[in-house]
């Protein structure tokens, strides 16, 4: 048994400034090169839990894609169902402020197609005996549609999280298929057309429980930086959960570390708001370091009843 992620590698290539930000003009810092990707986090975050995700995504042909899957397997990813293609992986090339804020970011994504073909060699044999499931709803279509076969087939919960909001965006039918959806405020926006921005954590809570009933979305988690996040599901329940109080060096994957969270939580018998504090926790870990992933926790940490897997 375990959580099955599927999404995309991406090679996160990172500026910090030695002093105050200028956007216009030259900043002198430092620059690292970190493995990324939504999907590629979420699962490092879900072995950082001491659990055992399978990856399904793919990786280049070149010394980089090899790190990513020697990396993955130090932290006892299953990688069995990681393809190896030319140019299989993205790069997002960041800018972040002197607060650790991400200033301006541009990114080239990978064409994710060849997982089609593997789904429909391999996919009763990925999803047959998961937990859970955990997509970047932005993929692909015919990715999508096969993972909602598989999901229906074996009556497995899934969760969405997001890379391209746009993308995603144009997908809503989609979300009405999922059982928790996780986005940041802005993407929430994105979704629905509005600026949720300036809203108070209540008066946010309240507006989008109104938009995940008329949009027949079954649950949304919505972050909102460094004020907290929201949680509504369709049948009523909803609230604000506050963030911790952390030095923040690095906002990356922070995101992706909270998606994860929600993920492992829900999928083991906690409550949405239950599972938000630990989406809260591991986000927190990951913004005080550089890496784009939580470090180490044992599953009771987190208040989770889970045997260490070996």
């Amino acid at each position: 048994m375990a959580i099955v992620v599927v999404g995309a590698v991406f090679v996160d290539i990172k500026g910090f400034p030695d002093d105050l930000y200028n956007p216009t003009g030259r900043n002198a810092g430092r620059v690292e090169t970190v493995h990324g990707g939504v999907g590629r986090n979420v699962a490092e975050d879900i072995a950082n839990v001491e659990l055992r995700p399978k990856f399904v995504s793919m990786v280049d042909d070149t010394a980089s894609g090899a790190e990513v899957l020697r990396k993955l397997g130090k932290h006892k990813v299953n990688t069995d169902y990681v393809l190896t293609k030319p140019d299989g992986m993205g790069i997002w090339l960041a800018v972040f402020d002197n607060t650790g804020d991400l200033a301006g970011s541009i990114s080239k994504r990978p064409k994710m197609d060849p997982l089609v073909d593997l789904l429909d060699a391999r996919g009763d044999e990925i999803f047959c005996d998961a937990d859970s499931i955990v997509v970047e709803i932005d993929m692909e279509k015919e990715i999508i549609k096969r993972i909602f076969h598989y999901a229906e087939k074996y009556r497995i919960k899934v969760f969405a999280v997001v890379s391209n909001m746009v993308i995603a965006s144009q997908r809503r039918d989609f979300l009405q298929s999922i059982d928790c959806f996780v986005c940041n405020v802005q993407e929430a926006g994105i979704l629905f057309v509005d600026d949720f921005t300036r809203m108070e954590p209540e008066e946010l809570a309240e507006e989008i429980y109104q938009r995940v009933v008329k949009a027949n979305i079954p649950s949304m988690v919505v972050t909102m930086g460094s004020r907290g996040a929201v949680y509504v599901s369709r049948d009523g329940d909803r609230g604000y959960y506050p963030p911790e109080a952390v030095t923040v060096r690095d906002t990356s994957g922070a995101g992706d570390a909270f998606c994860a969270g929600v993920a492992v939580g829900l999928t083991y018998g906690k409550t949405l708001r239950e599972s938000v504090k630990i989406g809260t926790h591991l986000a927190a870990s990951v913004i005080t370091v550089s890496e784009s992933t939580c470090p180490r926790f044992l599953p009771k940490e987190l208040g989770l009843d889970i045997e260490v897997a070996e």
